[in-house]
């Protein structure tokens, strides 16, 4: 009998309808917060076909992330190892030194894509005057990963460069399609080959 009764309790539909509102109360919580953290700026929309868990799931994760501190990934990576100026460098000491960032930024959960196209020095440069400098939360606390390139600002310049060294024949025939007044870009190698050795998330 008392089997039979906790079964029931477990499944009772009255406690179950107060879990969901309960969960109501937690969401409608948290939207308030993450409007408060973001001075009214905040963009809420539609869910759509996703559980209220999920969503209270996504909406707790986004809070932990505006609530995060924030400081350059070039500050962290300076906590791990000393950080040279590349004109300081001869080739042979960048290319250990960019391993060694490369490294420190795996461990911070940052993440390089599209490096092929960049000696280690223009590599190393880039890292060193912009890619480094912007300030972010820390995801290594977090438990997510950023993933950086090169050409990640999508302007025309690293479109050029997508399209001549990194798209699929599929991707320039899709965007001639879509941008038939643009010339297209010759289809040339990669005159390096470092991604396919960098570390990725799946391998921390």
């Amino acid at each position: 009998m008392k089997v039979t009764l906790a079964i029931m309790s477990a499944f009772d539909p009255a406690s179950e309808d107060e879990a969901n509102v309960d969960r109501e109360i937690r969401i409608d919580k948290m939207k308030r917060e993450l409007d408060d953290l973001t001075g009214g700026s905040m963009i809420s929309g539609d869910f759509g076909e996703i559980s209220p868990s999920l969503e209270e799931v996504f909406l707790m994760r986004v809070c932990e992330f505006e609530k995060a501190s924030d400081d350059t990934n070039f500050n962290r990576v300076q906590r791990e190892i000393v950080m040279t100026p590349p004109t300081e460098l001869d080739d042979a000491s960048l290319h250990a030194k960019l391993q060694e960032v490369l490294l420190v930024l795996a461990k911070i959960r940052c993440f390089l894509e599209h490096t092929d196209h960049l000696s280690d020095r223009e590599l190393y440069t880039w890292l060193w005057t912009d890619a480094l400098r912007e300030e972010t939360p820390d995801l290594s606390q977090l438990g997510g990963a950023w993933h950086m390139s090169p050409i990640g600002s999508c302007d025309d310049k690293d479109m050029a460069i997508f399209l001549k060294y990194y798209a699929s024949e599929n991707e320039r025939r899709q965007w001639q399609e879509e941008c038939p007044s643009d010339a297209l870009p010759p289809r040339c190698p990669l005159p390096y080959d470092r991604d396919r050795n960098l570390l990725r998330p799946e391998s921390r």
